[in-house]
């Protein structure tokens, strides 16, 4: 031992911080996420999933003859088997991906009837939570449109539980031993389709910065490069603001010409620009004509469906760090009827204005939602 009588140890050094000073606290940095690649982030964003469920089989009825002292003749007493539990759907606001879906549920079986008419317990339901704004499809028919928290969906009924020998006594018949077993559950087949249900979508051809654009703005990191089509699934990033108030800005992977004919991504990504309450335009102020890009995105998504080019929304000049972009802004507004927002991405310029004008169509969206007596989407 290196103790000694009369030694004093020195006392051990007080932490460079407290961790229980909330003074101390708030300066620590939180920790930087990991860039990841597009294809390791298809794991974390699902959009579509095949999922066959089977619902929970009966339990069979019972089989038997009361036996009590004094009493030979008890007739039968075998109860009915409990019913198969369903397989459910239910819409949660906290899921924003259909990455934890799993291909195949089995809802939980019926217990079996028992002796003295005891009827066997039903199997209990087993809720499949997926992402507000669902569609879900069998052989290519919608059959439910998850769009409100709480909203559920039987995807597959349990089957209905066997007959005890009791329920087939009858004065012809005093001691009948025939029971029926349970029903198998519901089997199907069905195609899950997330549609985002993002406040705002970013809407440009490949390579106009939509990505960096959504990095600037937001704690997401979708992948950045030079050479389209870059964007393979949508991102999703949430704008903060000092009243805590969040809202969702959807990054679409780019469109092209014929896009609604399901040309380049096709319609596989347009699907999301459904459920976006307004949108961003993102042209490119360094090619010549910038508002050519513009046309012919509203042309493809009126196309796709009619209507959804004239939702509200603001056109967003990026790469205004360029020689050329400055040369054509004034080109642009000159020959587009929308507000004009000029930014980078890439050096941050201006995007204040952007932040202010998105909060803006927020809250206009919230007081329409709410005078229609309706609940605007949350995140």
């Amino acid at each position: 031992s290196l103790w000694k009588p009369g030694l004093l140890l020195p006392l051990p050094s007080p932490p460079a911080f407290s961790t229980t000073c909330a003074r101390c606290a708030k300066d620590r940095r939180l920790r930087q996420k990991r860039a990841i690649s597009e294809r390791q982030l298809t794991r974390y964003f699902v959009d579509q999933r095949r999922v066959r469920v089977v619902g929970g089989q009966g339990g069979g009825g019972g089989h038997s003859f009361h036996s009590e002292p004094r009493k030979v003749f008890g007739g039968p007493d075998g109860g009915n088997g409990g019913d198969g539990g369903h397989v459910i759907f239910k819409a949660d606001q906290q899921m924003k991906s259909l990455s934890s879906v799993f291909p195949f549920y089995q809802g939980f079986h019926g217990e079996r009837g028992g002796s003295k008419n005891c009827y066997g317990a039903n199997g209990a339901h087993l809720y499949v939570k997926v992402p507000v704004g669902t569609l879900v499809k069998e052989d290519g028919k919608v059959v439910a449109d998850l769009t409100q928290h709480g909203e559920e969906y039987i995807a597959a009924y349990g089957g209905a539980g066997g007959k005890g020998n009791r329920f087939f006594l009858s004065n012809e018949n005093r001691a009948p031993k025939l029971f029926t077993p349970g029903e198998p559950g519901q089997e199907r087949v069905l195609h899950l389709e997330l549609k985002t249900t993002a406040h705002a979508g970013l809407v440009g051809f490949p390579n106009a910065g939509k990505s960096s654009l959504l990095r600037a703005i937001s704690r997401a990191k979708p992948a950045v490069a030079a050479y389209p089509f870059t964007t393979l699934n949508p991102h999703v990033g949430i704008v903060h603001y000092q009243d805590y108030e969040q809202v969702a800005v959807a990054d679409i992977p780019g469109l092209i010409k014929g896009a609604h004919q399901n040309r380049g991504l096709g319609t596989a990504f347009l699907k999301h620009i459904e459920r976006c309450r307004f949108l961003l335009y993102v042209l490119d102020l360094s090619v010549p004509q910038p508002w050519i890009q513009l046309q012919d995105l509203k042309y493809e998504l009126e196309a796709y469906e009619k209507g959804l080019s004239e939702r509200p929304g603001v056109v967003i000049g990026n790469k205004v760090d360029l020689a050329q972009s400055r040369i054509n802004l004034p080109l642009l507004r000159e020959q587009v009827a929308e507000r004009v927002i000029a930014l980078s991405a890439l050096t941050g310029d201006n995007l204040e204005e952007l932040l202010l004008h998105l909060r803006e169509l927020y809250d206009t969206y919230v007081k329409t939602e709410q005078s229609r007596g309706q609940s605007p989407v949350k995140w």
